[in-house]
């Protein structure tokens, strides 16, 4: 069987589509996917050992300008038209993604207009499948995978179809280390920095080394300006989605917060911490095996706002996190990785 994935972005949600192509593979003997996914994310379809060919798309880019970028539109439609599926999954239900989804050779599964985020999507679905909503993201999908394809959903485990044998460990890197996400979009995402230090010299003064990651210069700032509290604690360079991978794999454990490689983490199944204070761990949060979300227990938390809009007096900014400092994350870590 031959099936092609509509799954563009972001980070976060194309990592929340692997545990269903895991169910699919472990259900249908020979089946395949190819994938739609945005370029700037295409490393993460090519963790999974059931995805045969990509399909990059820059949606992001071309709305900008799509005249300017006609010639890409087009070809990007031809790839998608090259093939024909046994099955075409819209795993995103966007108006974005049905459009995709039209140009495919295939019979067209979607979720339904009560389902999906933006309900004119399901206008493009020969087959409208009903999945509830509440639940978290990647048990909705899977359920969407399932039903698309016919199998039972109840007895599959949760695996994202990463194994650690196909991720060698870095020359570059130290055991036993951690890796510490600090990086997020949103400024009410970011943890304090004053946490980020005190985190990192406890881990140290239990014998670990500390790597962190960046992906731009601001980040690449801060993670210098935390590092330089010890010279057990390291920034990472600049690397792709299939190298932090291998990173996080093999780590002891993590700590990060809100953010896509937070879920990376998950995937590896690496002891992890996850903190939630703006944003809400219960349909999105990262899930895993040895995985704990901590969500800041604080009146306004989560407020699902990019800036803090807290205005009475606080420790630190943003002020939800008075509720998570780094002594409860390190206890809460240390238990993970016993």
């Amino acid at each position: 069987m031959k099936v092609l994935i509509i799954k563009t972005s972001s980070l976060g949600d194309v990592i929340h589509t692997l545990p269903a192509l895991s169910d699919a593979v472990n259900a249908i003997p020979n089946i395949t996917f190819d994938w739609v996914v945005e370029e700037s994310f295409q490393d993460v379809p090519r963790l999974h050992p059931g995805v045969n060919k990509i399909i990059p798309v820059s949606i992001r880019l071309w709305r900008k300008n799509p005249f300017k970028h006609r010639a890409a539109i087009r070809a990007c439609i031809k790839d998608i038209r090259q093939q024909n599926y046994d099955v075409v999954i819209d795993a995103q239900g966007l108006i974005k993604s049905a459009l995709l989804t039209r140009f495919a050779r295939g019979k067209r599964f979607g979720l339904n207009k009560d389902s999906c985020r933006e309900p004119l999507a399901s206008l493009a679905y020969q087959e409208k499948i009903m999945v509830p909503k509440g639940q978290h993201a990647i048990t909705r999908v899977r359920q969407l995978f399932a039903k698309s394809l016919g199998y039972n959903l109840s007895d599959k485990a949760l695996s994202y179809g990463l194994k650690q044998e196909d991720f060698p460990i870095p020359d570059s890197l130290t055991p036993p280390y951690l890796v510490f996400l600090h990086a997020t979009t949103w400024a009410s995402k970011h943890w304090p920095n004053e946490y980020w230090r005190e985190l990192i010299l406890l881990a140290v003064k239990k014998g670990f080394n500390v790597y962190l990651p960046w992906g731009n210069e601001t980040e690449k700032e801060r993670a210098n300006m935390l590092a330089s509290v010890s010279d057990k604690s390291h920034v990472l360079p600049r690397s792709t989605i299939k190298e932090l991978a291998a990173v996080l794999m093999h780590a002891k454990g993590v700590v990060g917060v809100d953010s896509g490689l937070a879920h990376l983490t998950a995937a590896c199944s690496t002891p992890a911490v996850t903190l939630y204070g703006a944003t809400s761990a219960v349909l999105t949060g990262t899930m895993g095996l040895n995985n704990a979300n901590l969500q800041a227990d604080f009146p306004c938390s989560p407020c699902l706002s990019v800036q803090c809009q807290y205005k009475q007096h606080s420790a630190v900014t943003p002020a939800c996190y008075e509720a998570l400092p780094a002594a409860l994350v390190w206890q809460e870590l240390q238990a993970l990785m016993l």
